[in-house]
């Protein structure tokens, strides 16, 4: 690959960390809907799962991991427009460090999918965003409640987290439907794991 070739490839890759960084943050500061807990729901899942299923593990990961550096350095991203450090030690921390492992996951299970199903595969990227999110997003966000709130029980935790959950279904749902439009219109943006390459390709390459 030409030196070229991979500086155009390395500056599409920030672009796309940026941009979907930049994403995540809007769909974080809409209005949100403060229902009863102390974490408010917000369309965080949408964006956080769209940035893995569209630009795969790596990058994915990347762009939601932007997203938290930026809030944490003072901009207003976090819902309700919080920022700064405060943000991770109050309860909502769990679900914040679950998102960037939730994208990460979400983008190597659509990877994985073959190119062939992708474009047309929303029932397979619905099942990539919920399994990702019940895996990292819940899991630690009942974790972060827990270790924040005094007295609070796994149990409790979960009375909170339940409530979440139809919402992330609706969210997933559409989700996988934006995706896999994304996917027809740019076929080759999904950030794929790299074969190694044959002794027999590297003489040719």
């Amino acid at each position: 690959m030409s030196r070229s070739r991979t500086s155009t490839s390395t500056a599409t890759d920030i672009a796309l960390i940026a941009g979907f960084a930049a994403l995540v943050s809007v769909c974080a500061i809409l209005p949100s809907i403060n229902v009863t807990g102390p974490v408010p729901i917000t369309l965080q899942t949408f964006g956080v799962l769209l940035t893995g299923a569209v630009l795969g593990p790596r990058r994915g990961f990347l762009a939601v991991l932007l997203y938290l550096a930026l809030g944490a350095a003072g901009l207003p991203v976090f819902a309700d427009g919080r920022s700064g450090f405060s943000v991770f030690s109050g309860p909502s921390v769990g679900y914040l460090v679950g998102f960037p492992l939730a994208a990460g996951l979400c983008g190597l299970i659509v990877s994985r999918l073959p190119r062939r199903t992708i474009q047309t595969s929303a029932p397979l990227i619905f099942a990539a965003g919920l399994i990702s999110s019940a895996l990292f997003i819940h899991t630690l966000g009942m974790a972060g409640l827990v270790l924040r709130i005094d007295g609070l029980t796994w149990s409790g935790a979960f009375d909170i987290d339940k409530v979440f959950w139809i919402g992330d279904i609706v969210k997933n749902v559409a989700m996988a439907l934006v995706a896999t439009a994304v996917h027809r219109a740019f076929p080759d943006l999904l950030d794929r794991p790299r074969r190694t390459a044959t002794p027999e390709a590297s003489l040719t390459t």
